[in-house]
This record gives structure tokens, C-alpha cells and sequence, in this order.
């Protein structure tokens, strides 16, 4: 068995492969300030919940946005499972030619995303990750990540709206029922969810005709809020809860 870790900036996602198979799965809320042990304690109770045995431990892998998690994960391994992880890094063999300007700035999670989308998908494919940002990753006919888009995730735009202004409530963000609110909440649904989406649309459709010339390209979505918006939209067409954890699981393939 395998414990495959993605570290992000809102939650950390964990992940029990046994061979091929996700066993299951568990969220956390990312708190840099937490020690290794406190991490630790969660970490197996959840384990002990879904009844993990934890001496079938073969191998951790990390992919972290938060560079100081790094550490404290990688301590983590070696004291209470006593494997050493392997980190998601520059040097580490994914398959997946990097072809930007200083492929040492392109984030653990989107590499990893873009692996499994090629694995599952095949090549050409667009990923659209709705974490604390949206990231859109672009993958060429070759096989190549050729760059991609960075947005404030929705999630992050809906706070702002709701904290920096005097009268306006915190929604929950979902589709609205019509364009056109008759009441504060339903016309701050609106506009998260449809500016949001047309957004989304707007940018795949320019990246479609940039990169690959209007073709149609598969377009998976993960992340969260992922569902919500393939309902909508023209371009997002697929959806993957657990795309990291599976680019995860292929990555320590290539490197075991």
C-alpha cells in the first residue's frame, strides 16, 4: 500500500492506494502551524477508522503547494511509518516534458494533474483545478505541458465580495435557479456562478483556439467545485474528484 499526500493551500488531501485501487480517502484543513505529531495523531486515527492497517505501508508520496508542509509530511513518513516519502520536485521522472520558460515555478499539484489527465485522456487535454486558485494546465498533441492560466478561485472571489463590502451576506455558492436574482442572495449567486462560468468558457475557448487551432480537446475538471460548473459549462466535459491522487499513485510508479 501506498499513502499518496496533496498538500494545498485550503485542504490536504490524503490517499490509500492498495495496488491499483483507491482504499480511501480523507480531507484536512491546511494549518502550516500544526506540528508533525498533531498531523500524525489525525492522520492514523483516520486510518484506524477505515480500519487501515498501517504496517502494509510501503511507500508516501508528496505534492505540496505549502513549501513548509514539506518538512513537517516528510518528517512525518519517516517517525511513524518509517518510510522514506518521495517529494514531487524538480528531477522527478513523470513522463511529462515540461516546456516552460523555468519549469522549477510550475506547481507540484498541476504536474501531477497533468499526468494523470494524459494517462486517463491521452493527449491533447485541458485540466481545470478548482482549489483556493483555478488553474487551467494545458497539455499538448505531443504529450507536453506546454503552460497554462491562474485565477482567484471562486471560493476566493466570493470571500472577497462578502468581506469587502458593508451589506452583502456570504452565499453558498451553487446554480441559480434563473440569471436574474429577485433578492440579494439569489443575485449574488448569479453573478458568482455565471461570471465565474462565462470566465471559464471565455478562457478555454481562447486556449482551444491558441493552442490547438478550435479542435475540440478534452477538458477534465477537478477539484471541489468541479461538478458544479461542467453542469454549465460548454467546454468542461469531464470531471475527476481524485485526479491528483491518481497522477500521485503514477508518479511514484515511474520512480519506484
Amino acid at each position: 500500500m501506498i499513502l499518496a499526500i496533496d498538500i494545498g493551500n485550503t485542504n490536504i488531501v490524503l490517499g490509500i492506494y492498495d495496488g491499483n485501487e483507491l482504499c480511501c480517502n480523507f480531507r484536512l484543513q491546511t494549518d502550516s502551524l500544526k506540528t508533525t505529531d498533531e498531523y500524525a495523531s489525525t492522520i492514523m486515527l483516520l486510518m484506524d477508522t477505515r480500519k487501515v492497517d498501517r504496517n502494509k505501508l510501503k511507500g508516501v508520496i508528496i505534492a505540496s503547494v505549502v513549501p513548509q508542509l514539506i518538512y513537517t509530511f516528510s518528517k512525518l513518513s519517516t517517525k511513524y511509518f518509517n518510510v522514506e516519502p518521495m517529494v514531487v520536485a524538480s528531477g522527478i521522472k513523470t513522463g511529462v516534458p515540461i516546456k516552460m520558460e523555468n519549469p522549477k515555478e510550475v506547481g507540484a499539484d498541476r504536474i501531477v494533474n497533468a499526468v494523470a489527465a494524459r494517462e486517463k485522456y491521452g493527449a491533447p487535454v485541458i485540466v481545470v483545478d478548482f482549489g483556493t486558485a483555478t488553474t487551467f494546465d494545458v497539455i499538448s498533441e505531443k504529450g507536453e505541458y506546454i503552460g497554462g492560466i491562474i485565477c482567484p478561485g471562486v471560493k476566493l472571489s466570493a470571500n472577497i465580495l462578502h468581506a469587502k463590502t458593508a451589506k452583502l451576506p456570504e452565499v453558498e455558492i451553487e446554480k441559480p435557479e434563473k440569471v436574474v436574482g429577485n433578492n440579494t442572495i439569489h443575485s449574488m449567486q448569479s453573478g458568482i456562478y455565471y461570471g465565474y462560468l462565462s470566465m471559464l468558457d471565455g478562457i478555454l475557448e481562447r486556449v482551444r483556439d491558441e493552442a490547438f487551432g478550435g479542435a475540440d480537446v478534452p477538458v477534465v475538471a477537478t477539484g471541489g467545485l468541479g461538478s458544479v460548473f461542467m453542469e454549465g459549462s460548454k467546454y468542461i466535459n469531464r470531471y475527476e474528484s481524485e485526479l491528483t491522487l491518481l497522477g500521485l499513485r503514477l508518479i511514484y510508479e515511474k520512480n519506484s
